[in-house]
C-alpha cells in the first residue's frame, strides 16, 4: 500500500486548495471519501493484475528453457500455474501464445562428386551389403538430405524432438521423433519412440555435423550407411561424480539394418552402453565409451552372383552381436575454440552374426549355417589451423575375416558361389579442408581414395555445402 501515498496525498492537497464556496456540506465529504476509496480499490486490483503478469511471464519462460535446465526450472513454475484471480479476468492473456511455439530449424546440404568408378556398382568387399548407404552417392550436382525439425519443452516435464529427412528423390524419412524426460530425479532420463541410437560415438551425432562428407566404411558396412535408429526406449543415468560418467540401456524393434522388423511382439534389438570423460587442464577434454548392440535378422536380404555369373538373391536370418569401442580428445588454447582447435577422434567395432544363410531364394533355395567373425576401425584428426578453416584426414581400415558358411563346408555349393563373402581387407584415406564463414554455414572439399571395393581404387572429389536456419541446438562433444 506504500504505492497508493503519493495519490492520497495529491487528492488532499486538492481537496484543501479548493476555493472556499462555502460551507461544505456532510454529504460532500461522504462523497469524496467513497470516491478516494473508489479510486484507492481500482488502483490495488490493477497492481494485483500487473503482478499476476508478470508471474505467468515468468512462468512461461522458465517452461522454454534447455531441457538441461528444465528439471530446476519445473520447480520454480509450479508456483506460478495457478495465477492470482484478479488476473483470471484479465483480457491479456491471449497474446502470450506465441510463447508456445516450437523452435524451429532447417539443414540444407548438397554437394557435386567426381568419381572414377560407377557409384551403381559400390561395395565393401568381404561384408553382407545393407539395402542401401553403401558408398559416395551419385556423381555430378546432388541435393542431399535436408532436416527439418521441431523442438520444444512440452511442460516441465518432457521435452519433444521431431526431424524429418527430405531426401533429394523427394522422399520424406522420419530421423527422430521422441519424447525425453525432464525432472525424473536421480540423474535418470528416459527417451521414448524413434531416436538415434547411443552405440558408438558417431551413430548420435546428425550427417551435417560431421567432420566428413560421408560415414566411416566401418559404419558403411556395419550399420547400412544409415544412422542406426530405434523404434523403442532408452534409459540413461548420469552419476553424479567428479567425471562425466553415464550408463544407458535401449529396447526396440530393430527397424535398422543390421535387424529387420519382424511381425512379433518381441523386441529385435537392444543395446547397452557407457561413456566416461573429464578434463585436462582448462584446454584439453577427453571422452572414451564402449557399447553392445544385439540385433536379430529374419530373412534379411542382399544381391550376389553364383559360381556361374548368374544373379541370384540370397538371405541371413539369425543374429548379430557388435561391440564398440570409441575415444574423443578436444584441445582448444584456454578451452577457447575460436582461432585454434585440434579433435582427435576414432572407433574400433567388432561384429559377430550366427544363424543360417538361405541361398538363391526364387530358386534353388538352399539353406544352411552360417558364422562370422568381422572387424572394422577408423581414426581421424581434424586442425583449425585459422580462424574459420580446418583440415582433416581420416584412416579406415576393415577386414571381413572368413565366414563359415555351412553350404560350403557340406560340399552343397563351392565358395565361388558367393563372391560378395569372398576374405577381404578394404581400407580408404580422406583429406579433408572446409571453411565456415559462421556457425550457420560451411563449405567442404574432400578427396578419398578408396580400396574397399574388391577390384579396382575409387578417386572420390566432392564438394559440399551445409547450411542452417533457425533455431539450432548445440552441437553433441
Amino acid at each position: 500500500m506504500r504505492n497508493l501515498t503519493p495519490v492520497a496525498g495529491a487528492l488532499l492537497l486538492v481537496c484543501w486548495g479548493w476555493p472556499d464556496t462555502g460551507q461544505a456540506a456532510p454529504d460532500d465529504v461522504t462523497a469524496l471519501r467513497t470516491e478516494l476509496e473508489a479510486l484507492k480499490a481500482d488502483y490495488s486490483a490493477r497492481v494485483q493484475a500487473l503482478e499476476a503478469r508478470i508471474r505467468e511471464l515468468e512462468s512461461n519462460v522458465a517452461a522454454r528453457n534447455a531441457p538441461a535446465a528444465a528439471a530446476s526450472a519445473a520447480s520454480l513454475a509450479a508456483p506460478a500455474a495457478a495465477p492470482a484471480a484478479p488476473y483470471a479476468a484479465a483480457p491479456a492473456r491471449s497474446s502470450n501464445l506465441a510463447a508456445f511455439n516450437p523452435a524451429v530449424s532447417v539443414i540444407l546440404t548438397g554437394n557435386y562428386a567426381s568419381l572414377t568408378q560407377d557409384p551403381a556398382t559400390y561395395r565393401i568387399a568381404g561384408f553382407i551389403p545393407p539395402p542401401t548407404g553403401e558408398g559416395p552417392g551419385d556423381r555430378s550436382f546432388n541435393l542431399d538430405e535436408s532436416e527439418l525439425t521441431f523442438t520444444s519443452n512440452v511442460d516441465p516435464y518432457f521435452f519433444a524432438n521431431l526431424t524429418a529427412a527430405i531426401q533429394g528423390d523427394n522422399s520424406i524419412d522420419i530421423e527422430e521423433a521422441y519424447f525425453k524426460t525432464l525432472a525424473l530425479g536421480h540423474g535418470l532420463t528416459l527417451k521414448g519412440g524413434r531416436f538415434f541410437s547411443a552405440t558408438g560415438y558417431l551413430n548420435e551425432i546428425h550427417s551435417h555435423n560431421w567432420d566428413f562428407a560421408d560415414q566411416p566404411l566401418v559404419y558403411q558396412a556395419f550399420f547400412g550407411g544409415a544412422q542406426l535408429g530405434q523404434d523403442g526406449a532408452q534409459l540413461r543415468w548420469l552419476a553424479p561424480s567428479e567425471y562425466f560418467l553415464e550408463l544407458g540401456a535401449e529396447a526396440g524393434s530393430g527397424r535398422t539394418f543390421p535387424g529387420t522388423q519382424r511381425n512379433a511382439n518381441s523386441l529385435a534389438s537392444d543395446a547397452l552402453f557407457a561413456h566416461l570423460g573429464g578434463d585436462i587442464g582448462d584446454s584439453t577434454s577427453w571422452r572414451t565409451g564402449v557399447s553392445w548392440l544385439r540385433a536379430r535378422s529374419t530373412a534379411r536380404a542382399y544381391q550376389d552372383v553364383d559360381q556361374f555369373g548368374t544373379p541370384v538373391t540370397n538371405a541371413f536370418t539369425g543374429t548379430s552381436r557388435t561391440w564398440v569401442v570409441d575415444g574423443t580428445l578436444k584441445w582448444a588454447p584456454h578451452g577457447d575454440p575460436t582461432y585454434h582447435q585440434f579433435k582427435l577422434q576414432g572407433e574400433w567395432m567388432h561384429r559377430t552374426e550366427d544363424g543360417q544363410l538361405s541361398f538363391d531364394l526364387t530358386g534353388r533355395n538352399l539353406v544352411g549355417g552360417y558364422g562370422s567373425s568381422q572387424s572394422g576401425w577408423y581414426m581421424q584428426a581434424i586442425y583449425e589451423f585459422i580462424q574459420r578453416w580446418r583440415a582433416g584426414v581420416r584412416y579406415d581400415s576393415m577386414s571381413s575375416g572368413t565366414p563359415g558358411i555351412g553350404l560350403v563346408g557340406s560340399g552343397a555349393l563351392p565358395l565361388t558361389a558367393f563372391p560378395t563373402l569372398a576374405s577381404a581387407s578394404p581400407e580408404r584415406t580422406t583429406l579433408m579442408i572446409d571453411w565456415s564463414l559462421s556457425e550457420f554455414s560451411r563449405f567442404r572439399a574432400q578427396y578419398a581414395l578408396d580400396d574397399a571395393r574388391a577390384s579396382a581404387r575409387d578417386r572420390q572429389f566432392l564438394l559440399q555445402y551445409i547450411l542452417a536456419i533457425g533455431a539450432h541446438g548445440a552441437h553433441k562433444f
